[in-house]
């Protein structure tokens, strides 16, 4: 099995917690001006708080770590995917949960995820509506904070996922995007409490031990989750394909397949049904 070593936390933290509040800063900007969206050729919306709030991230990512590259939503949408992904290199989603944030709720994210060999070794997602920031990196600790407009973290705490899984379990699950074969798998755990949020922050409340599983039965992108990946692997947790192996990044197209993600490491969810040989991808 291969090692990963993720990068010293505090450095990292110090080098984009500052970034993520001029991206918050930048969003919530939008929002009080009034955010327009448009439609992208995958048909999911897009408007200029995303676009301002990447420029921000990747010029700290450029600034701190220029010779890794970096994969990010908008970029791609508008220049294209690489062919292949690197050993290492960055996913960024600026703007996880438009839906969310062109509706005036509060569950949208400013997600950055370190890659390495597939793997998740670091993760920051940050919610700009509330200040709360999560971040984790492999082998080391994930925390829960309130950031400041300045980026200084307060109330600061490491968290970690809850074993064993709670009787009856509570199932996080998507806000905009809840589908027939989630409902299905639902029906494994009849007497569940479902709860449901939107964008990256399912990831953390299953890492902050205030949910048990996150099933994920539709089409995302890799920034959509890599962030709220790094978080919960660790703070203690397990994200598994439908396959019930490892889930993996660096994928054809940056395209995640489905998953489930949970606190207990010990603990055998049902596993999900076979996915459809064709999916529509726009998220």
């Amino acid at each position: 099995m291969t090692s990963h070593h993720a990068p010293d936390f505090e450095d990292m933290l110090g080098c984009l917690v500052p970034a993520i509040a001029r991206a918050n800063a930048e969003i919530m900007t939008v929002r009080r001006e009034g955010a327009i969206a448009r439609e992208k050729a995958d048909r999911s919306p897009v408007t200029i708080a995303d676009e301002r709030a990447e420029k921000v991230l990747l010029a700290a990512l450029a600034e701190h770590w220029p010779q890794v590259p970096v994969v990010a939503e908008e970029n791609a949408a508008a220049t294209g995917l690489p062919a292949d992904a690197a050993k290492r290199f960055f996913l960024v989603d600026p703007l996880d949960g438009t839906k969310e944030f062109l509706k005036g709720g509060q569950d949208f994210t400013v997600n950055v995820a370190l890659i390495e060999e597939g793997v998740p070794i670091f993760g920051i997602v940050a919610c700009p509506a509330d200040g709360r920031l999560y971040a984790g990196a492999s082998g080391q600790v994930a925390i829960r904070a309130i950031m400041g407009d300045d980026g200084r973290l307060f109330e600061r705490h490491e968290i970690h996922t809850r074993r064993p899984v709670a009787e009856p379990p509570v199932i996080v699950a998507s806000k905009s995007h809840r589908n027939a074969e989630t409902d299905t798998w639902l029906a494994h755990y009849p007497q569940a409490r479902l709860v449901s949020i939107g964008s990256s922050l399912k990831f953390c409340l299953v890492a902050e031990g205030k949910a048990d599983i996150y099933p994920r039965l539709g089409p995302t992108m890799e920034w959509d989750t890599a962030a709220g990946d790094a978080v919960l692997r660790a703070a203690g947790g397990r994200v598994l394909d439908a396959r019930g192996q490892a889930f993996g990044y660096g994928k054809p197209g940056f395209r995640n397949g489905w998953f489930i993600a949970f606190g207990d490491p010990d603990f055998r969810p049902a596993p999900l049904p076979k996915e459809p040989a064709e999916q529509g991808w726009h998220v």
